[in-house]
């Protein structure tokens, strides 16, 4: 399981080749943003004293390191440390036509991909590229993606066969046999699938297969009122597709589709119940899976899928899998028909003509998430090439704008942080003696990873054509999946990164018990090399915390110093630690978003931790680096406050109303205002530095603070 400070996947790319649920293997986001994102024409001089971003520049933030010029000194700090540290800066932030939310992340992001744009644009103007070179292939990706001409000229023709395919299918086990197949090409199946190391023995890789089956964000837009008009707009886009392709009587289609998913939305888990490590940890034969979930011919679609005759698979939400199989072998074959068909042209959508292109932004994009305009085609064209070639093209990018010096330093903020959570273990007063020392030695076990990997991804059996956008998509989900399965039983390669240098984001891996930080990460807000170092602390710092607390919050703390899913707390310790949780739990749930969607605290609950311990830690560890000499005073502020001001620096940010109900109802973070005043209420230093009072809208009474690590 890999845990970080971003969510969700990339809004750039437009394919997914990596594993299809939220379980052991993905890597999910440090916050709900994980995407490039794009504002051009931003003035020079506001760019550089605000953070905002101009052309492939690193943005800058006030004369220190933190925008003091973005504050509302209006708000009292205990009632609104959000608004207090950043209201004057959100007051005059737009989001972007094109965006569902902007702020600090996003402008981070946005620089991220110019510097990718301006790669690509380079390598499109080359001549002298070999077409089976990684330069020569994103040359052949971006320039596929912008002949606009031939595009629209092929309008549906590439998802044609496809769709040919699912007609052909007249049973239930042929259709099982289709869905196997999509892993490694276009559609979907009913249980998401991939491989990834053995939470219970991470030294091997072990196949696994979770829920899926839905088109929408989860169970909740098919069973809640609240997102009954989602649900009502969903079925109009699936007859709008249907419909476009000339699939027979779209209507009646359409209803049969919606229908079948929301009978599979009733089987699912909540968000909420699929975090339990304990519980999606299930091991079954095939034997086992035909009795357990008997309706899916499941050695046609594990054969299909390229399992050959691997009998062991990890089993994520096992009590859901019956009742969907029911659900399968209950629906009629025109039924699975046109609900696989759906998926195909949906996912192929934005590489189709423009008619297909509109109509998924403005389902998927502005109905979803609130997006009031379409990206440039030139913008969606560096996506594409992204997501195909993501790591050659991180390649290029650590050669141009990475500098060496920043491992270096790092490195030296990674040490502060680990020693900083060293002596915080050694003195926690709720743990015992054998609980404290195998936590010391988990600690002492974490791997970092700092920037690029040092060792790149091999890319020459990638094959790329010319001026087939759909084709390429599909060969590189088979270069993926035959590539994960290929490894299947073998040994783990800890020197894998789960992202990209250009990604802006970090993680915790549990299983390999790393903490890992992309290059594009280590710039401001989060690191500047010229700034005070305590606004370094509030940023990276909070960041690396964030990370290291992942391995000690409620999920990762079942997996030992080795990455084993195993029992190593006394009962007692661990009872203490759950009655902590559940008080933080309460507090997030009291949070409201929006009138109507309360913050999760159950689902959030991994994160808010790492926040807490995040902060927690880079105020110890900045402490730690005076060497006992005071903190210097700067413009007024001392150092614990500038810490806290770094901190929240990072989550400036607006969101569109629908894409914060998004949020609410699928994200295991909480919304970026709760990420700011959730951990720091916790915090007795918050109270000293800032004059908190009992009057204060977010004051906590000592004894309801909460005091993890």
């Amino acid at each position: 399981m890999t845990k970080s400070l971003l969510l969700a996947a990339s809004a750039l790319t437009l394919i997914s080749t990596g594993p299809a649920s939220a379980q052991e293997g993905e890597h999910p986001c440090l916050d709900e943003l994980c995407a490039t994102v794009s504002i051009v024409g931003r003035d020079a001089t506001a760019a550089q004293s605000t953070g905002l971003v101009h052309g492939t520049e690193a943005p800058r933030f006030g004369t220190w390191g933190f925008d003091m010029a973005g504050r509302d000194t209006s708000v009292a700090p205990g009632d609104d440390f959000n608004r207090f540290a950043n209201g004057r800066f959100l007051d005059a932030l737009e989001i972007p036509a094109d965006r569902t939310r902007y702020g600090a992340f996003d402008m981070l992001a946005e620089l991220s991909e110019n510097r990718l744009r301006t790669l690509v644009e380079d390598l499109a103007q080359r001549t002298d590229l070999e077409a089976g070179s990684d330069e020569g292939k994103i040359q052949t990706l971006y320039d596929s993606f912008m002949d606009v001409d031939r595009v629209e000229q092929l309008d549906d023709q590439p998802i044609q066969p496809f769709l040919a395919a699912v007609r052909a299918t007249t049973t239930h086990a042929e259709m099982s046999a289709l869905m196997g197949s999509s892993f490694r090409g276009n559609g979907r199946a009913l249980f998401g699938s991939f491989v990834n190391d053995d939470a219970r023995n991470p030294e091997v890789y072990e196949a696994y297969l979770a829920q899926g089956g839905l088109g929408l964000p989860n169970r909740d837009y098919y069973l809640e009122a609240r997102f009954a008009d989602k649900l009502a707009a969903y079925r109009a886009y699936v007859e709008q597709m249907l419909t476009m392709v000339g699939w027979a009587d779209p209507v009646a289609a359409a209803d049969a589709v919606v229908a079948f998913e929301t009978r599979l939305a009733q089987a699912h888990w909540t968000p909420t119940e699929s975090r339990n490590r304990d519980r999606t940890y299930n091991p079954m034969t095939v034997a086992e899976l035909e009795a357990a979930a008997p309706g899916i011919d499941w050695r046609t679609f594990l054969g299909a899928a390229g399992f050959g005759d691997h009998d062991r698979f990890i089993v994520a939400q096992n009590t859901a899998f019956a009742p969907m199989a029911q659900a399968f072998a209950e629906a009629p074959v025109s039924t699975l028909q046109a609900w696989q068909a759906f998926a195909i042209v949906d996912q192929a959508a934005p590489l189709l003509s423009q008619r297909f292109v509109d109509a998924n932004y403005a389902f998927r994009l502005r109905e979803l998430g609130g997006q009031p305009e379409q990206r440039s085609r030139e913008r969606r064209g560096v996506a594409y090439t992204e997501g195909l070639m993501g790591q050659p093209l991180g390649r290029l990018y650590v050669e141009r704008w990475f500098p060496p010096e920043s491992r270096a330093q790092m490195q030296e903020l990674v040490a502060n942080l680990r020693r900083a959570m060293a002596a915080r273990i050694q003195t926690l007063a709720w743990m015992s003696p054998e609980t404290r020392a195998e936590a010391l030695a988990k600690l002492e076990l974490f791997n970092v990873k700092i920037g690029y990997p040092d060792q790149w991804r091999d890319y020459s059996g990638l094959d790329i054509q010319a001026g087939d956008l759909v084709g390429n998509q599909q060969r590189a989900r088979a270069f993926e999946w035959n590539f994960r399965l290929g490894r299947l039983g073998g040994p783990v390669d800890n020197d894998e990164w789960g992202m990209t240098p250009q990604t802006v984001n970090a993680y915790y891996s549990s299983t390999k018990n790393e903490i890992v930080f992309p290059a594009a990460i280590l710039q401001p807000p989060f690191f500047d090399p010229s700034a005070d170092p305590a606004v370094n602390y509030g940023g990276i710092g909070g960041v690396i915390g964030h990370e290291i607390g992942h391995g000690f919050d409620d999920q990762g703390r079942k997996s030992d110093g080795t990455g084993a899913l195993r029992e190593w707390w006394t009962p007692e310790d661990e009872t203490r630690f759950e009655a902590q949780t559940a008080r933080l739990g309460a507090q997030y749930d009291s949070y409201e978003a929006l009138p109507g969607f309360h913050v999760q605290g159950g689902l959030t609950m991994g994160e808010n931790i790492g926040d807490l311990a995040g902060v927690t830690l880079a105020l110890e560890a900045y402490h730690l680096s005076l060497d006992g000499q005071p903190a210097p005073v700067i413009d007024g502020t001392t150092g614990d406050q500038r810490i806290f001001y770094g901190w929240a620096q990072v989550w400036r940010a607006a969101m569109r109303e629908a894409r914060m109900q998004q949020m609410i109802a699928t994200d295991p973070h909480s919304p970026t205002q709760f990420r700011v005043i959730g951990p720091l209420r916790n915090i007795d230093a918050w109270y000293e530095a800032f004059g908190v009072t009992p009057g204060n809208a977010y004051y906590l009474a000592p004894e309801d603070r909460v005091r993890l690590w």
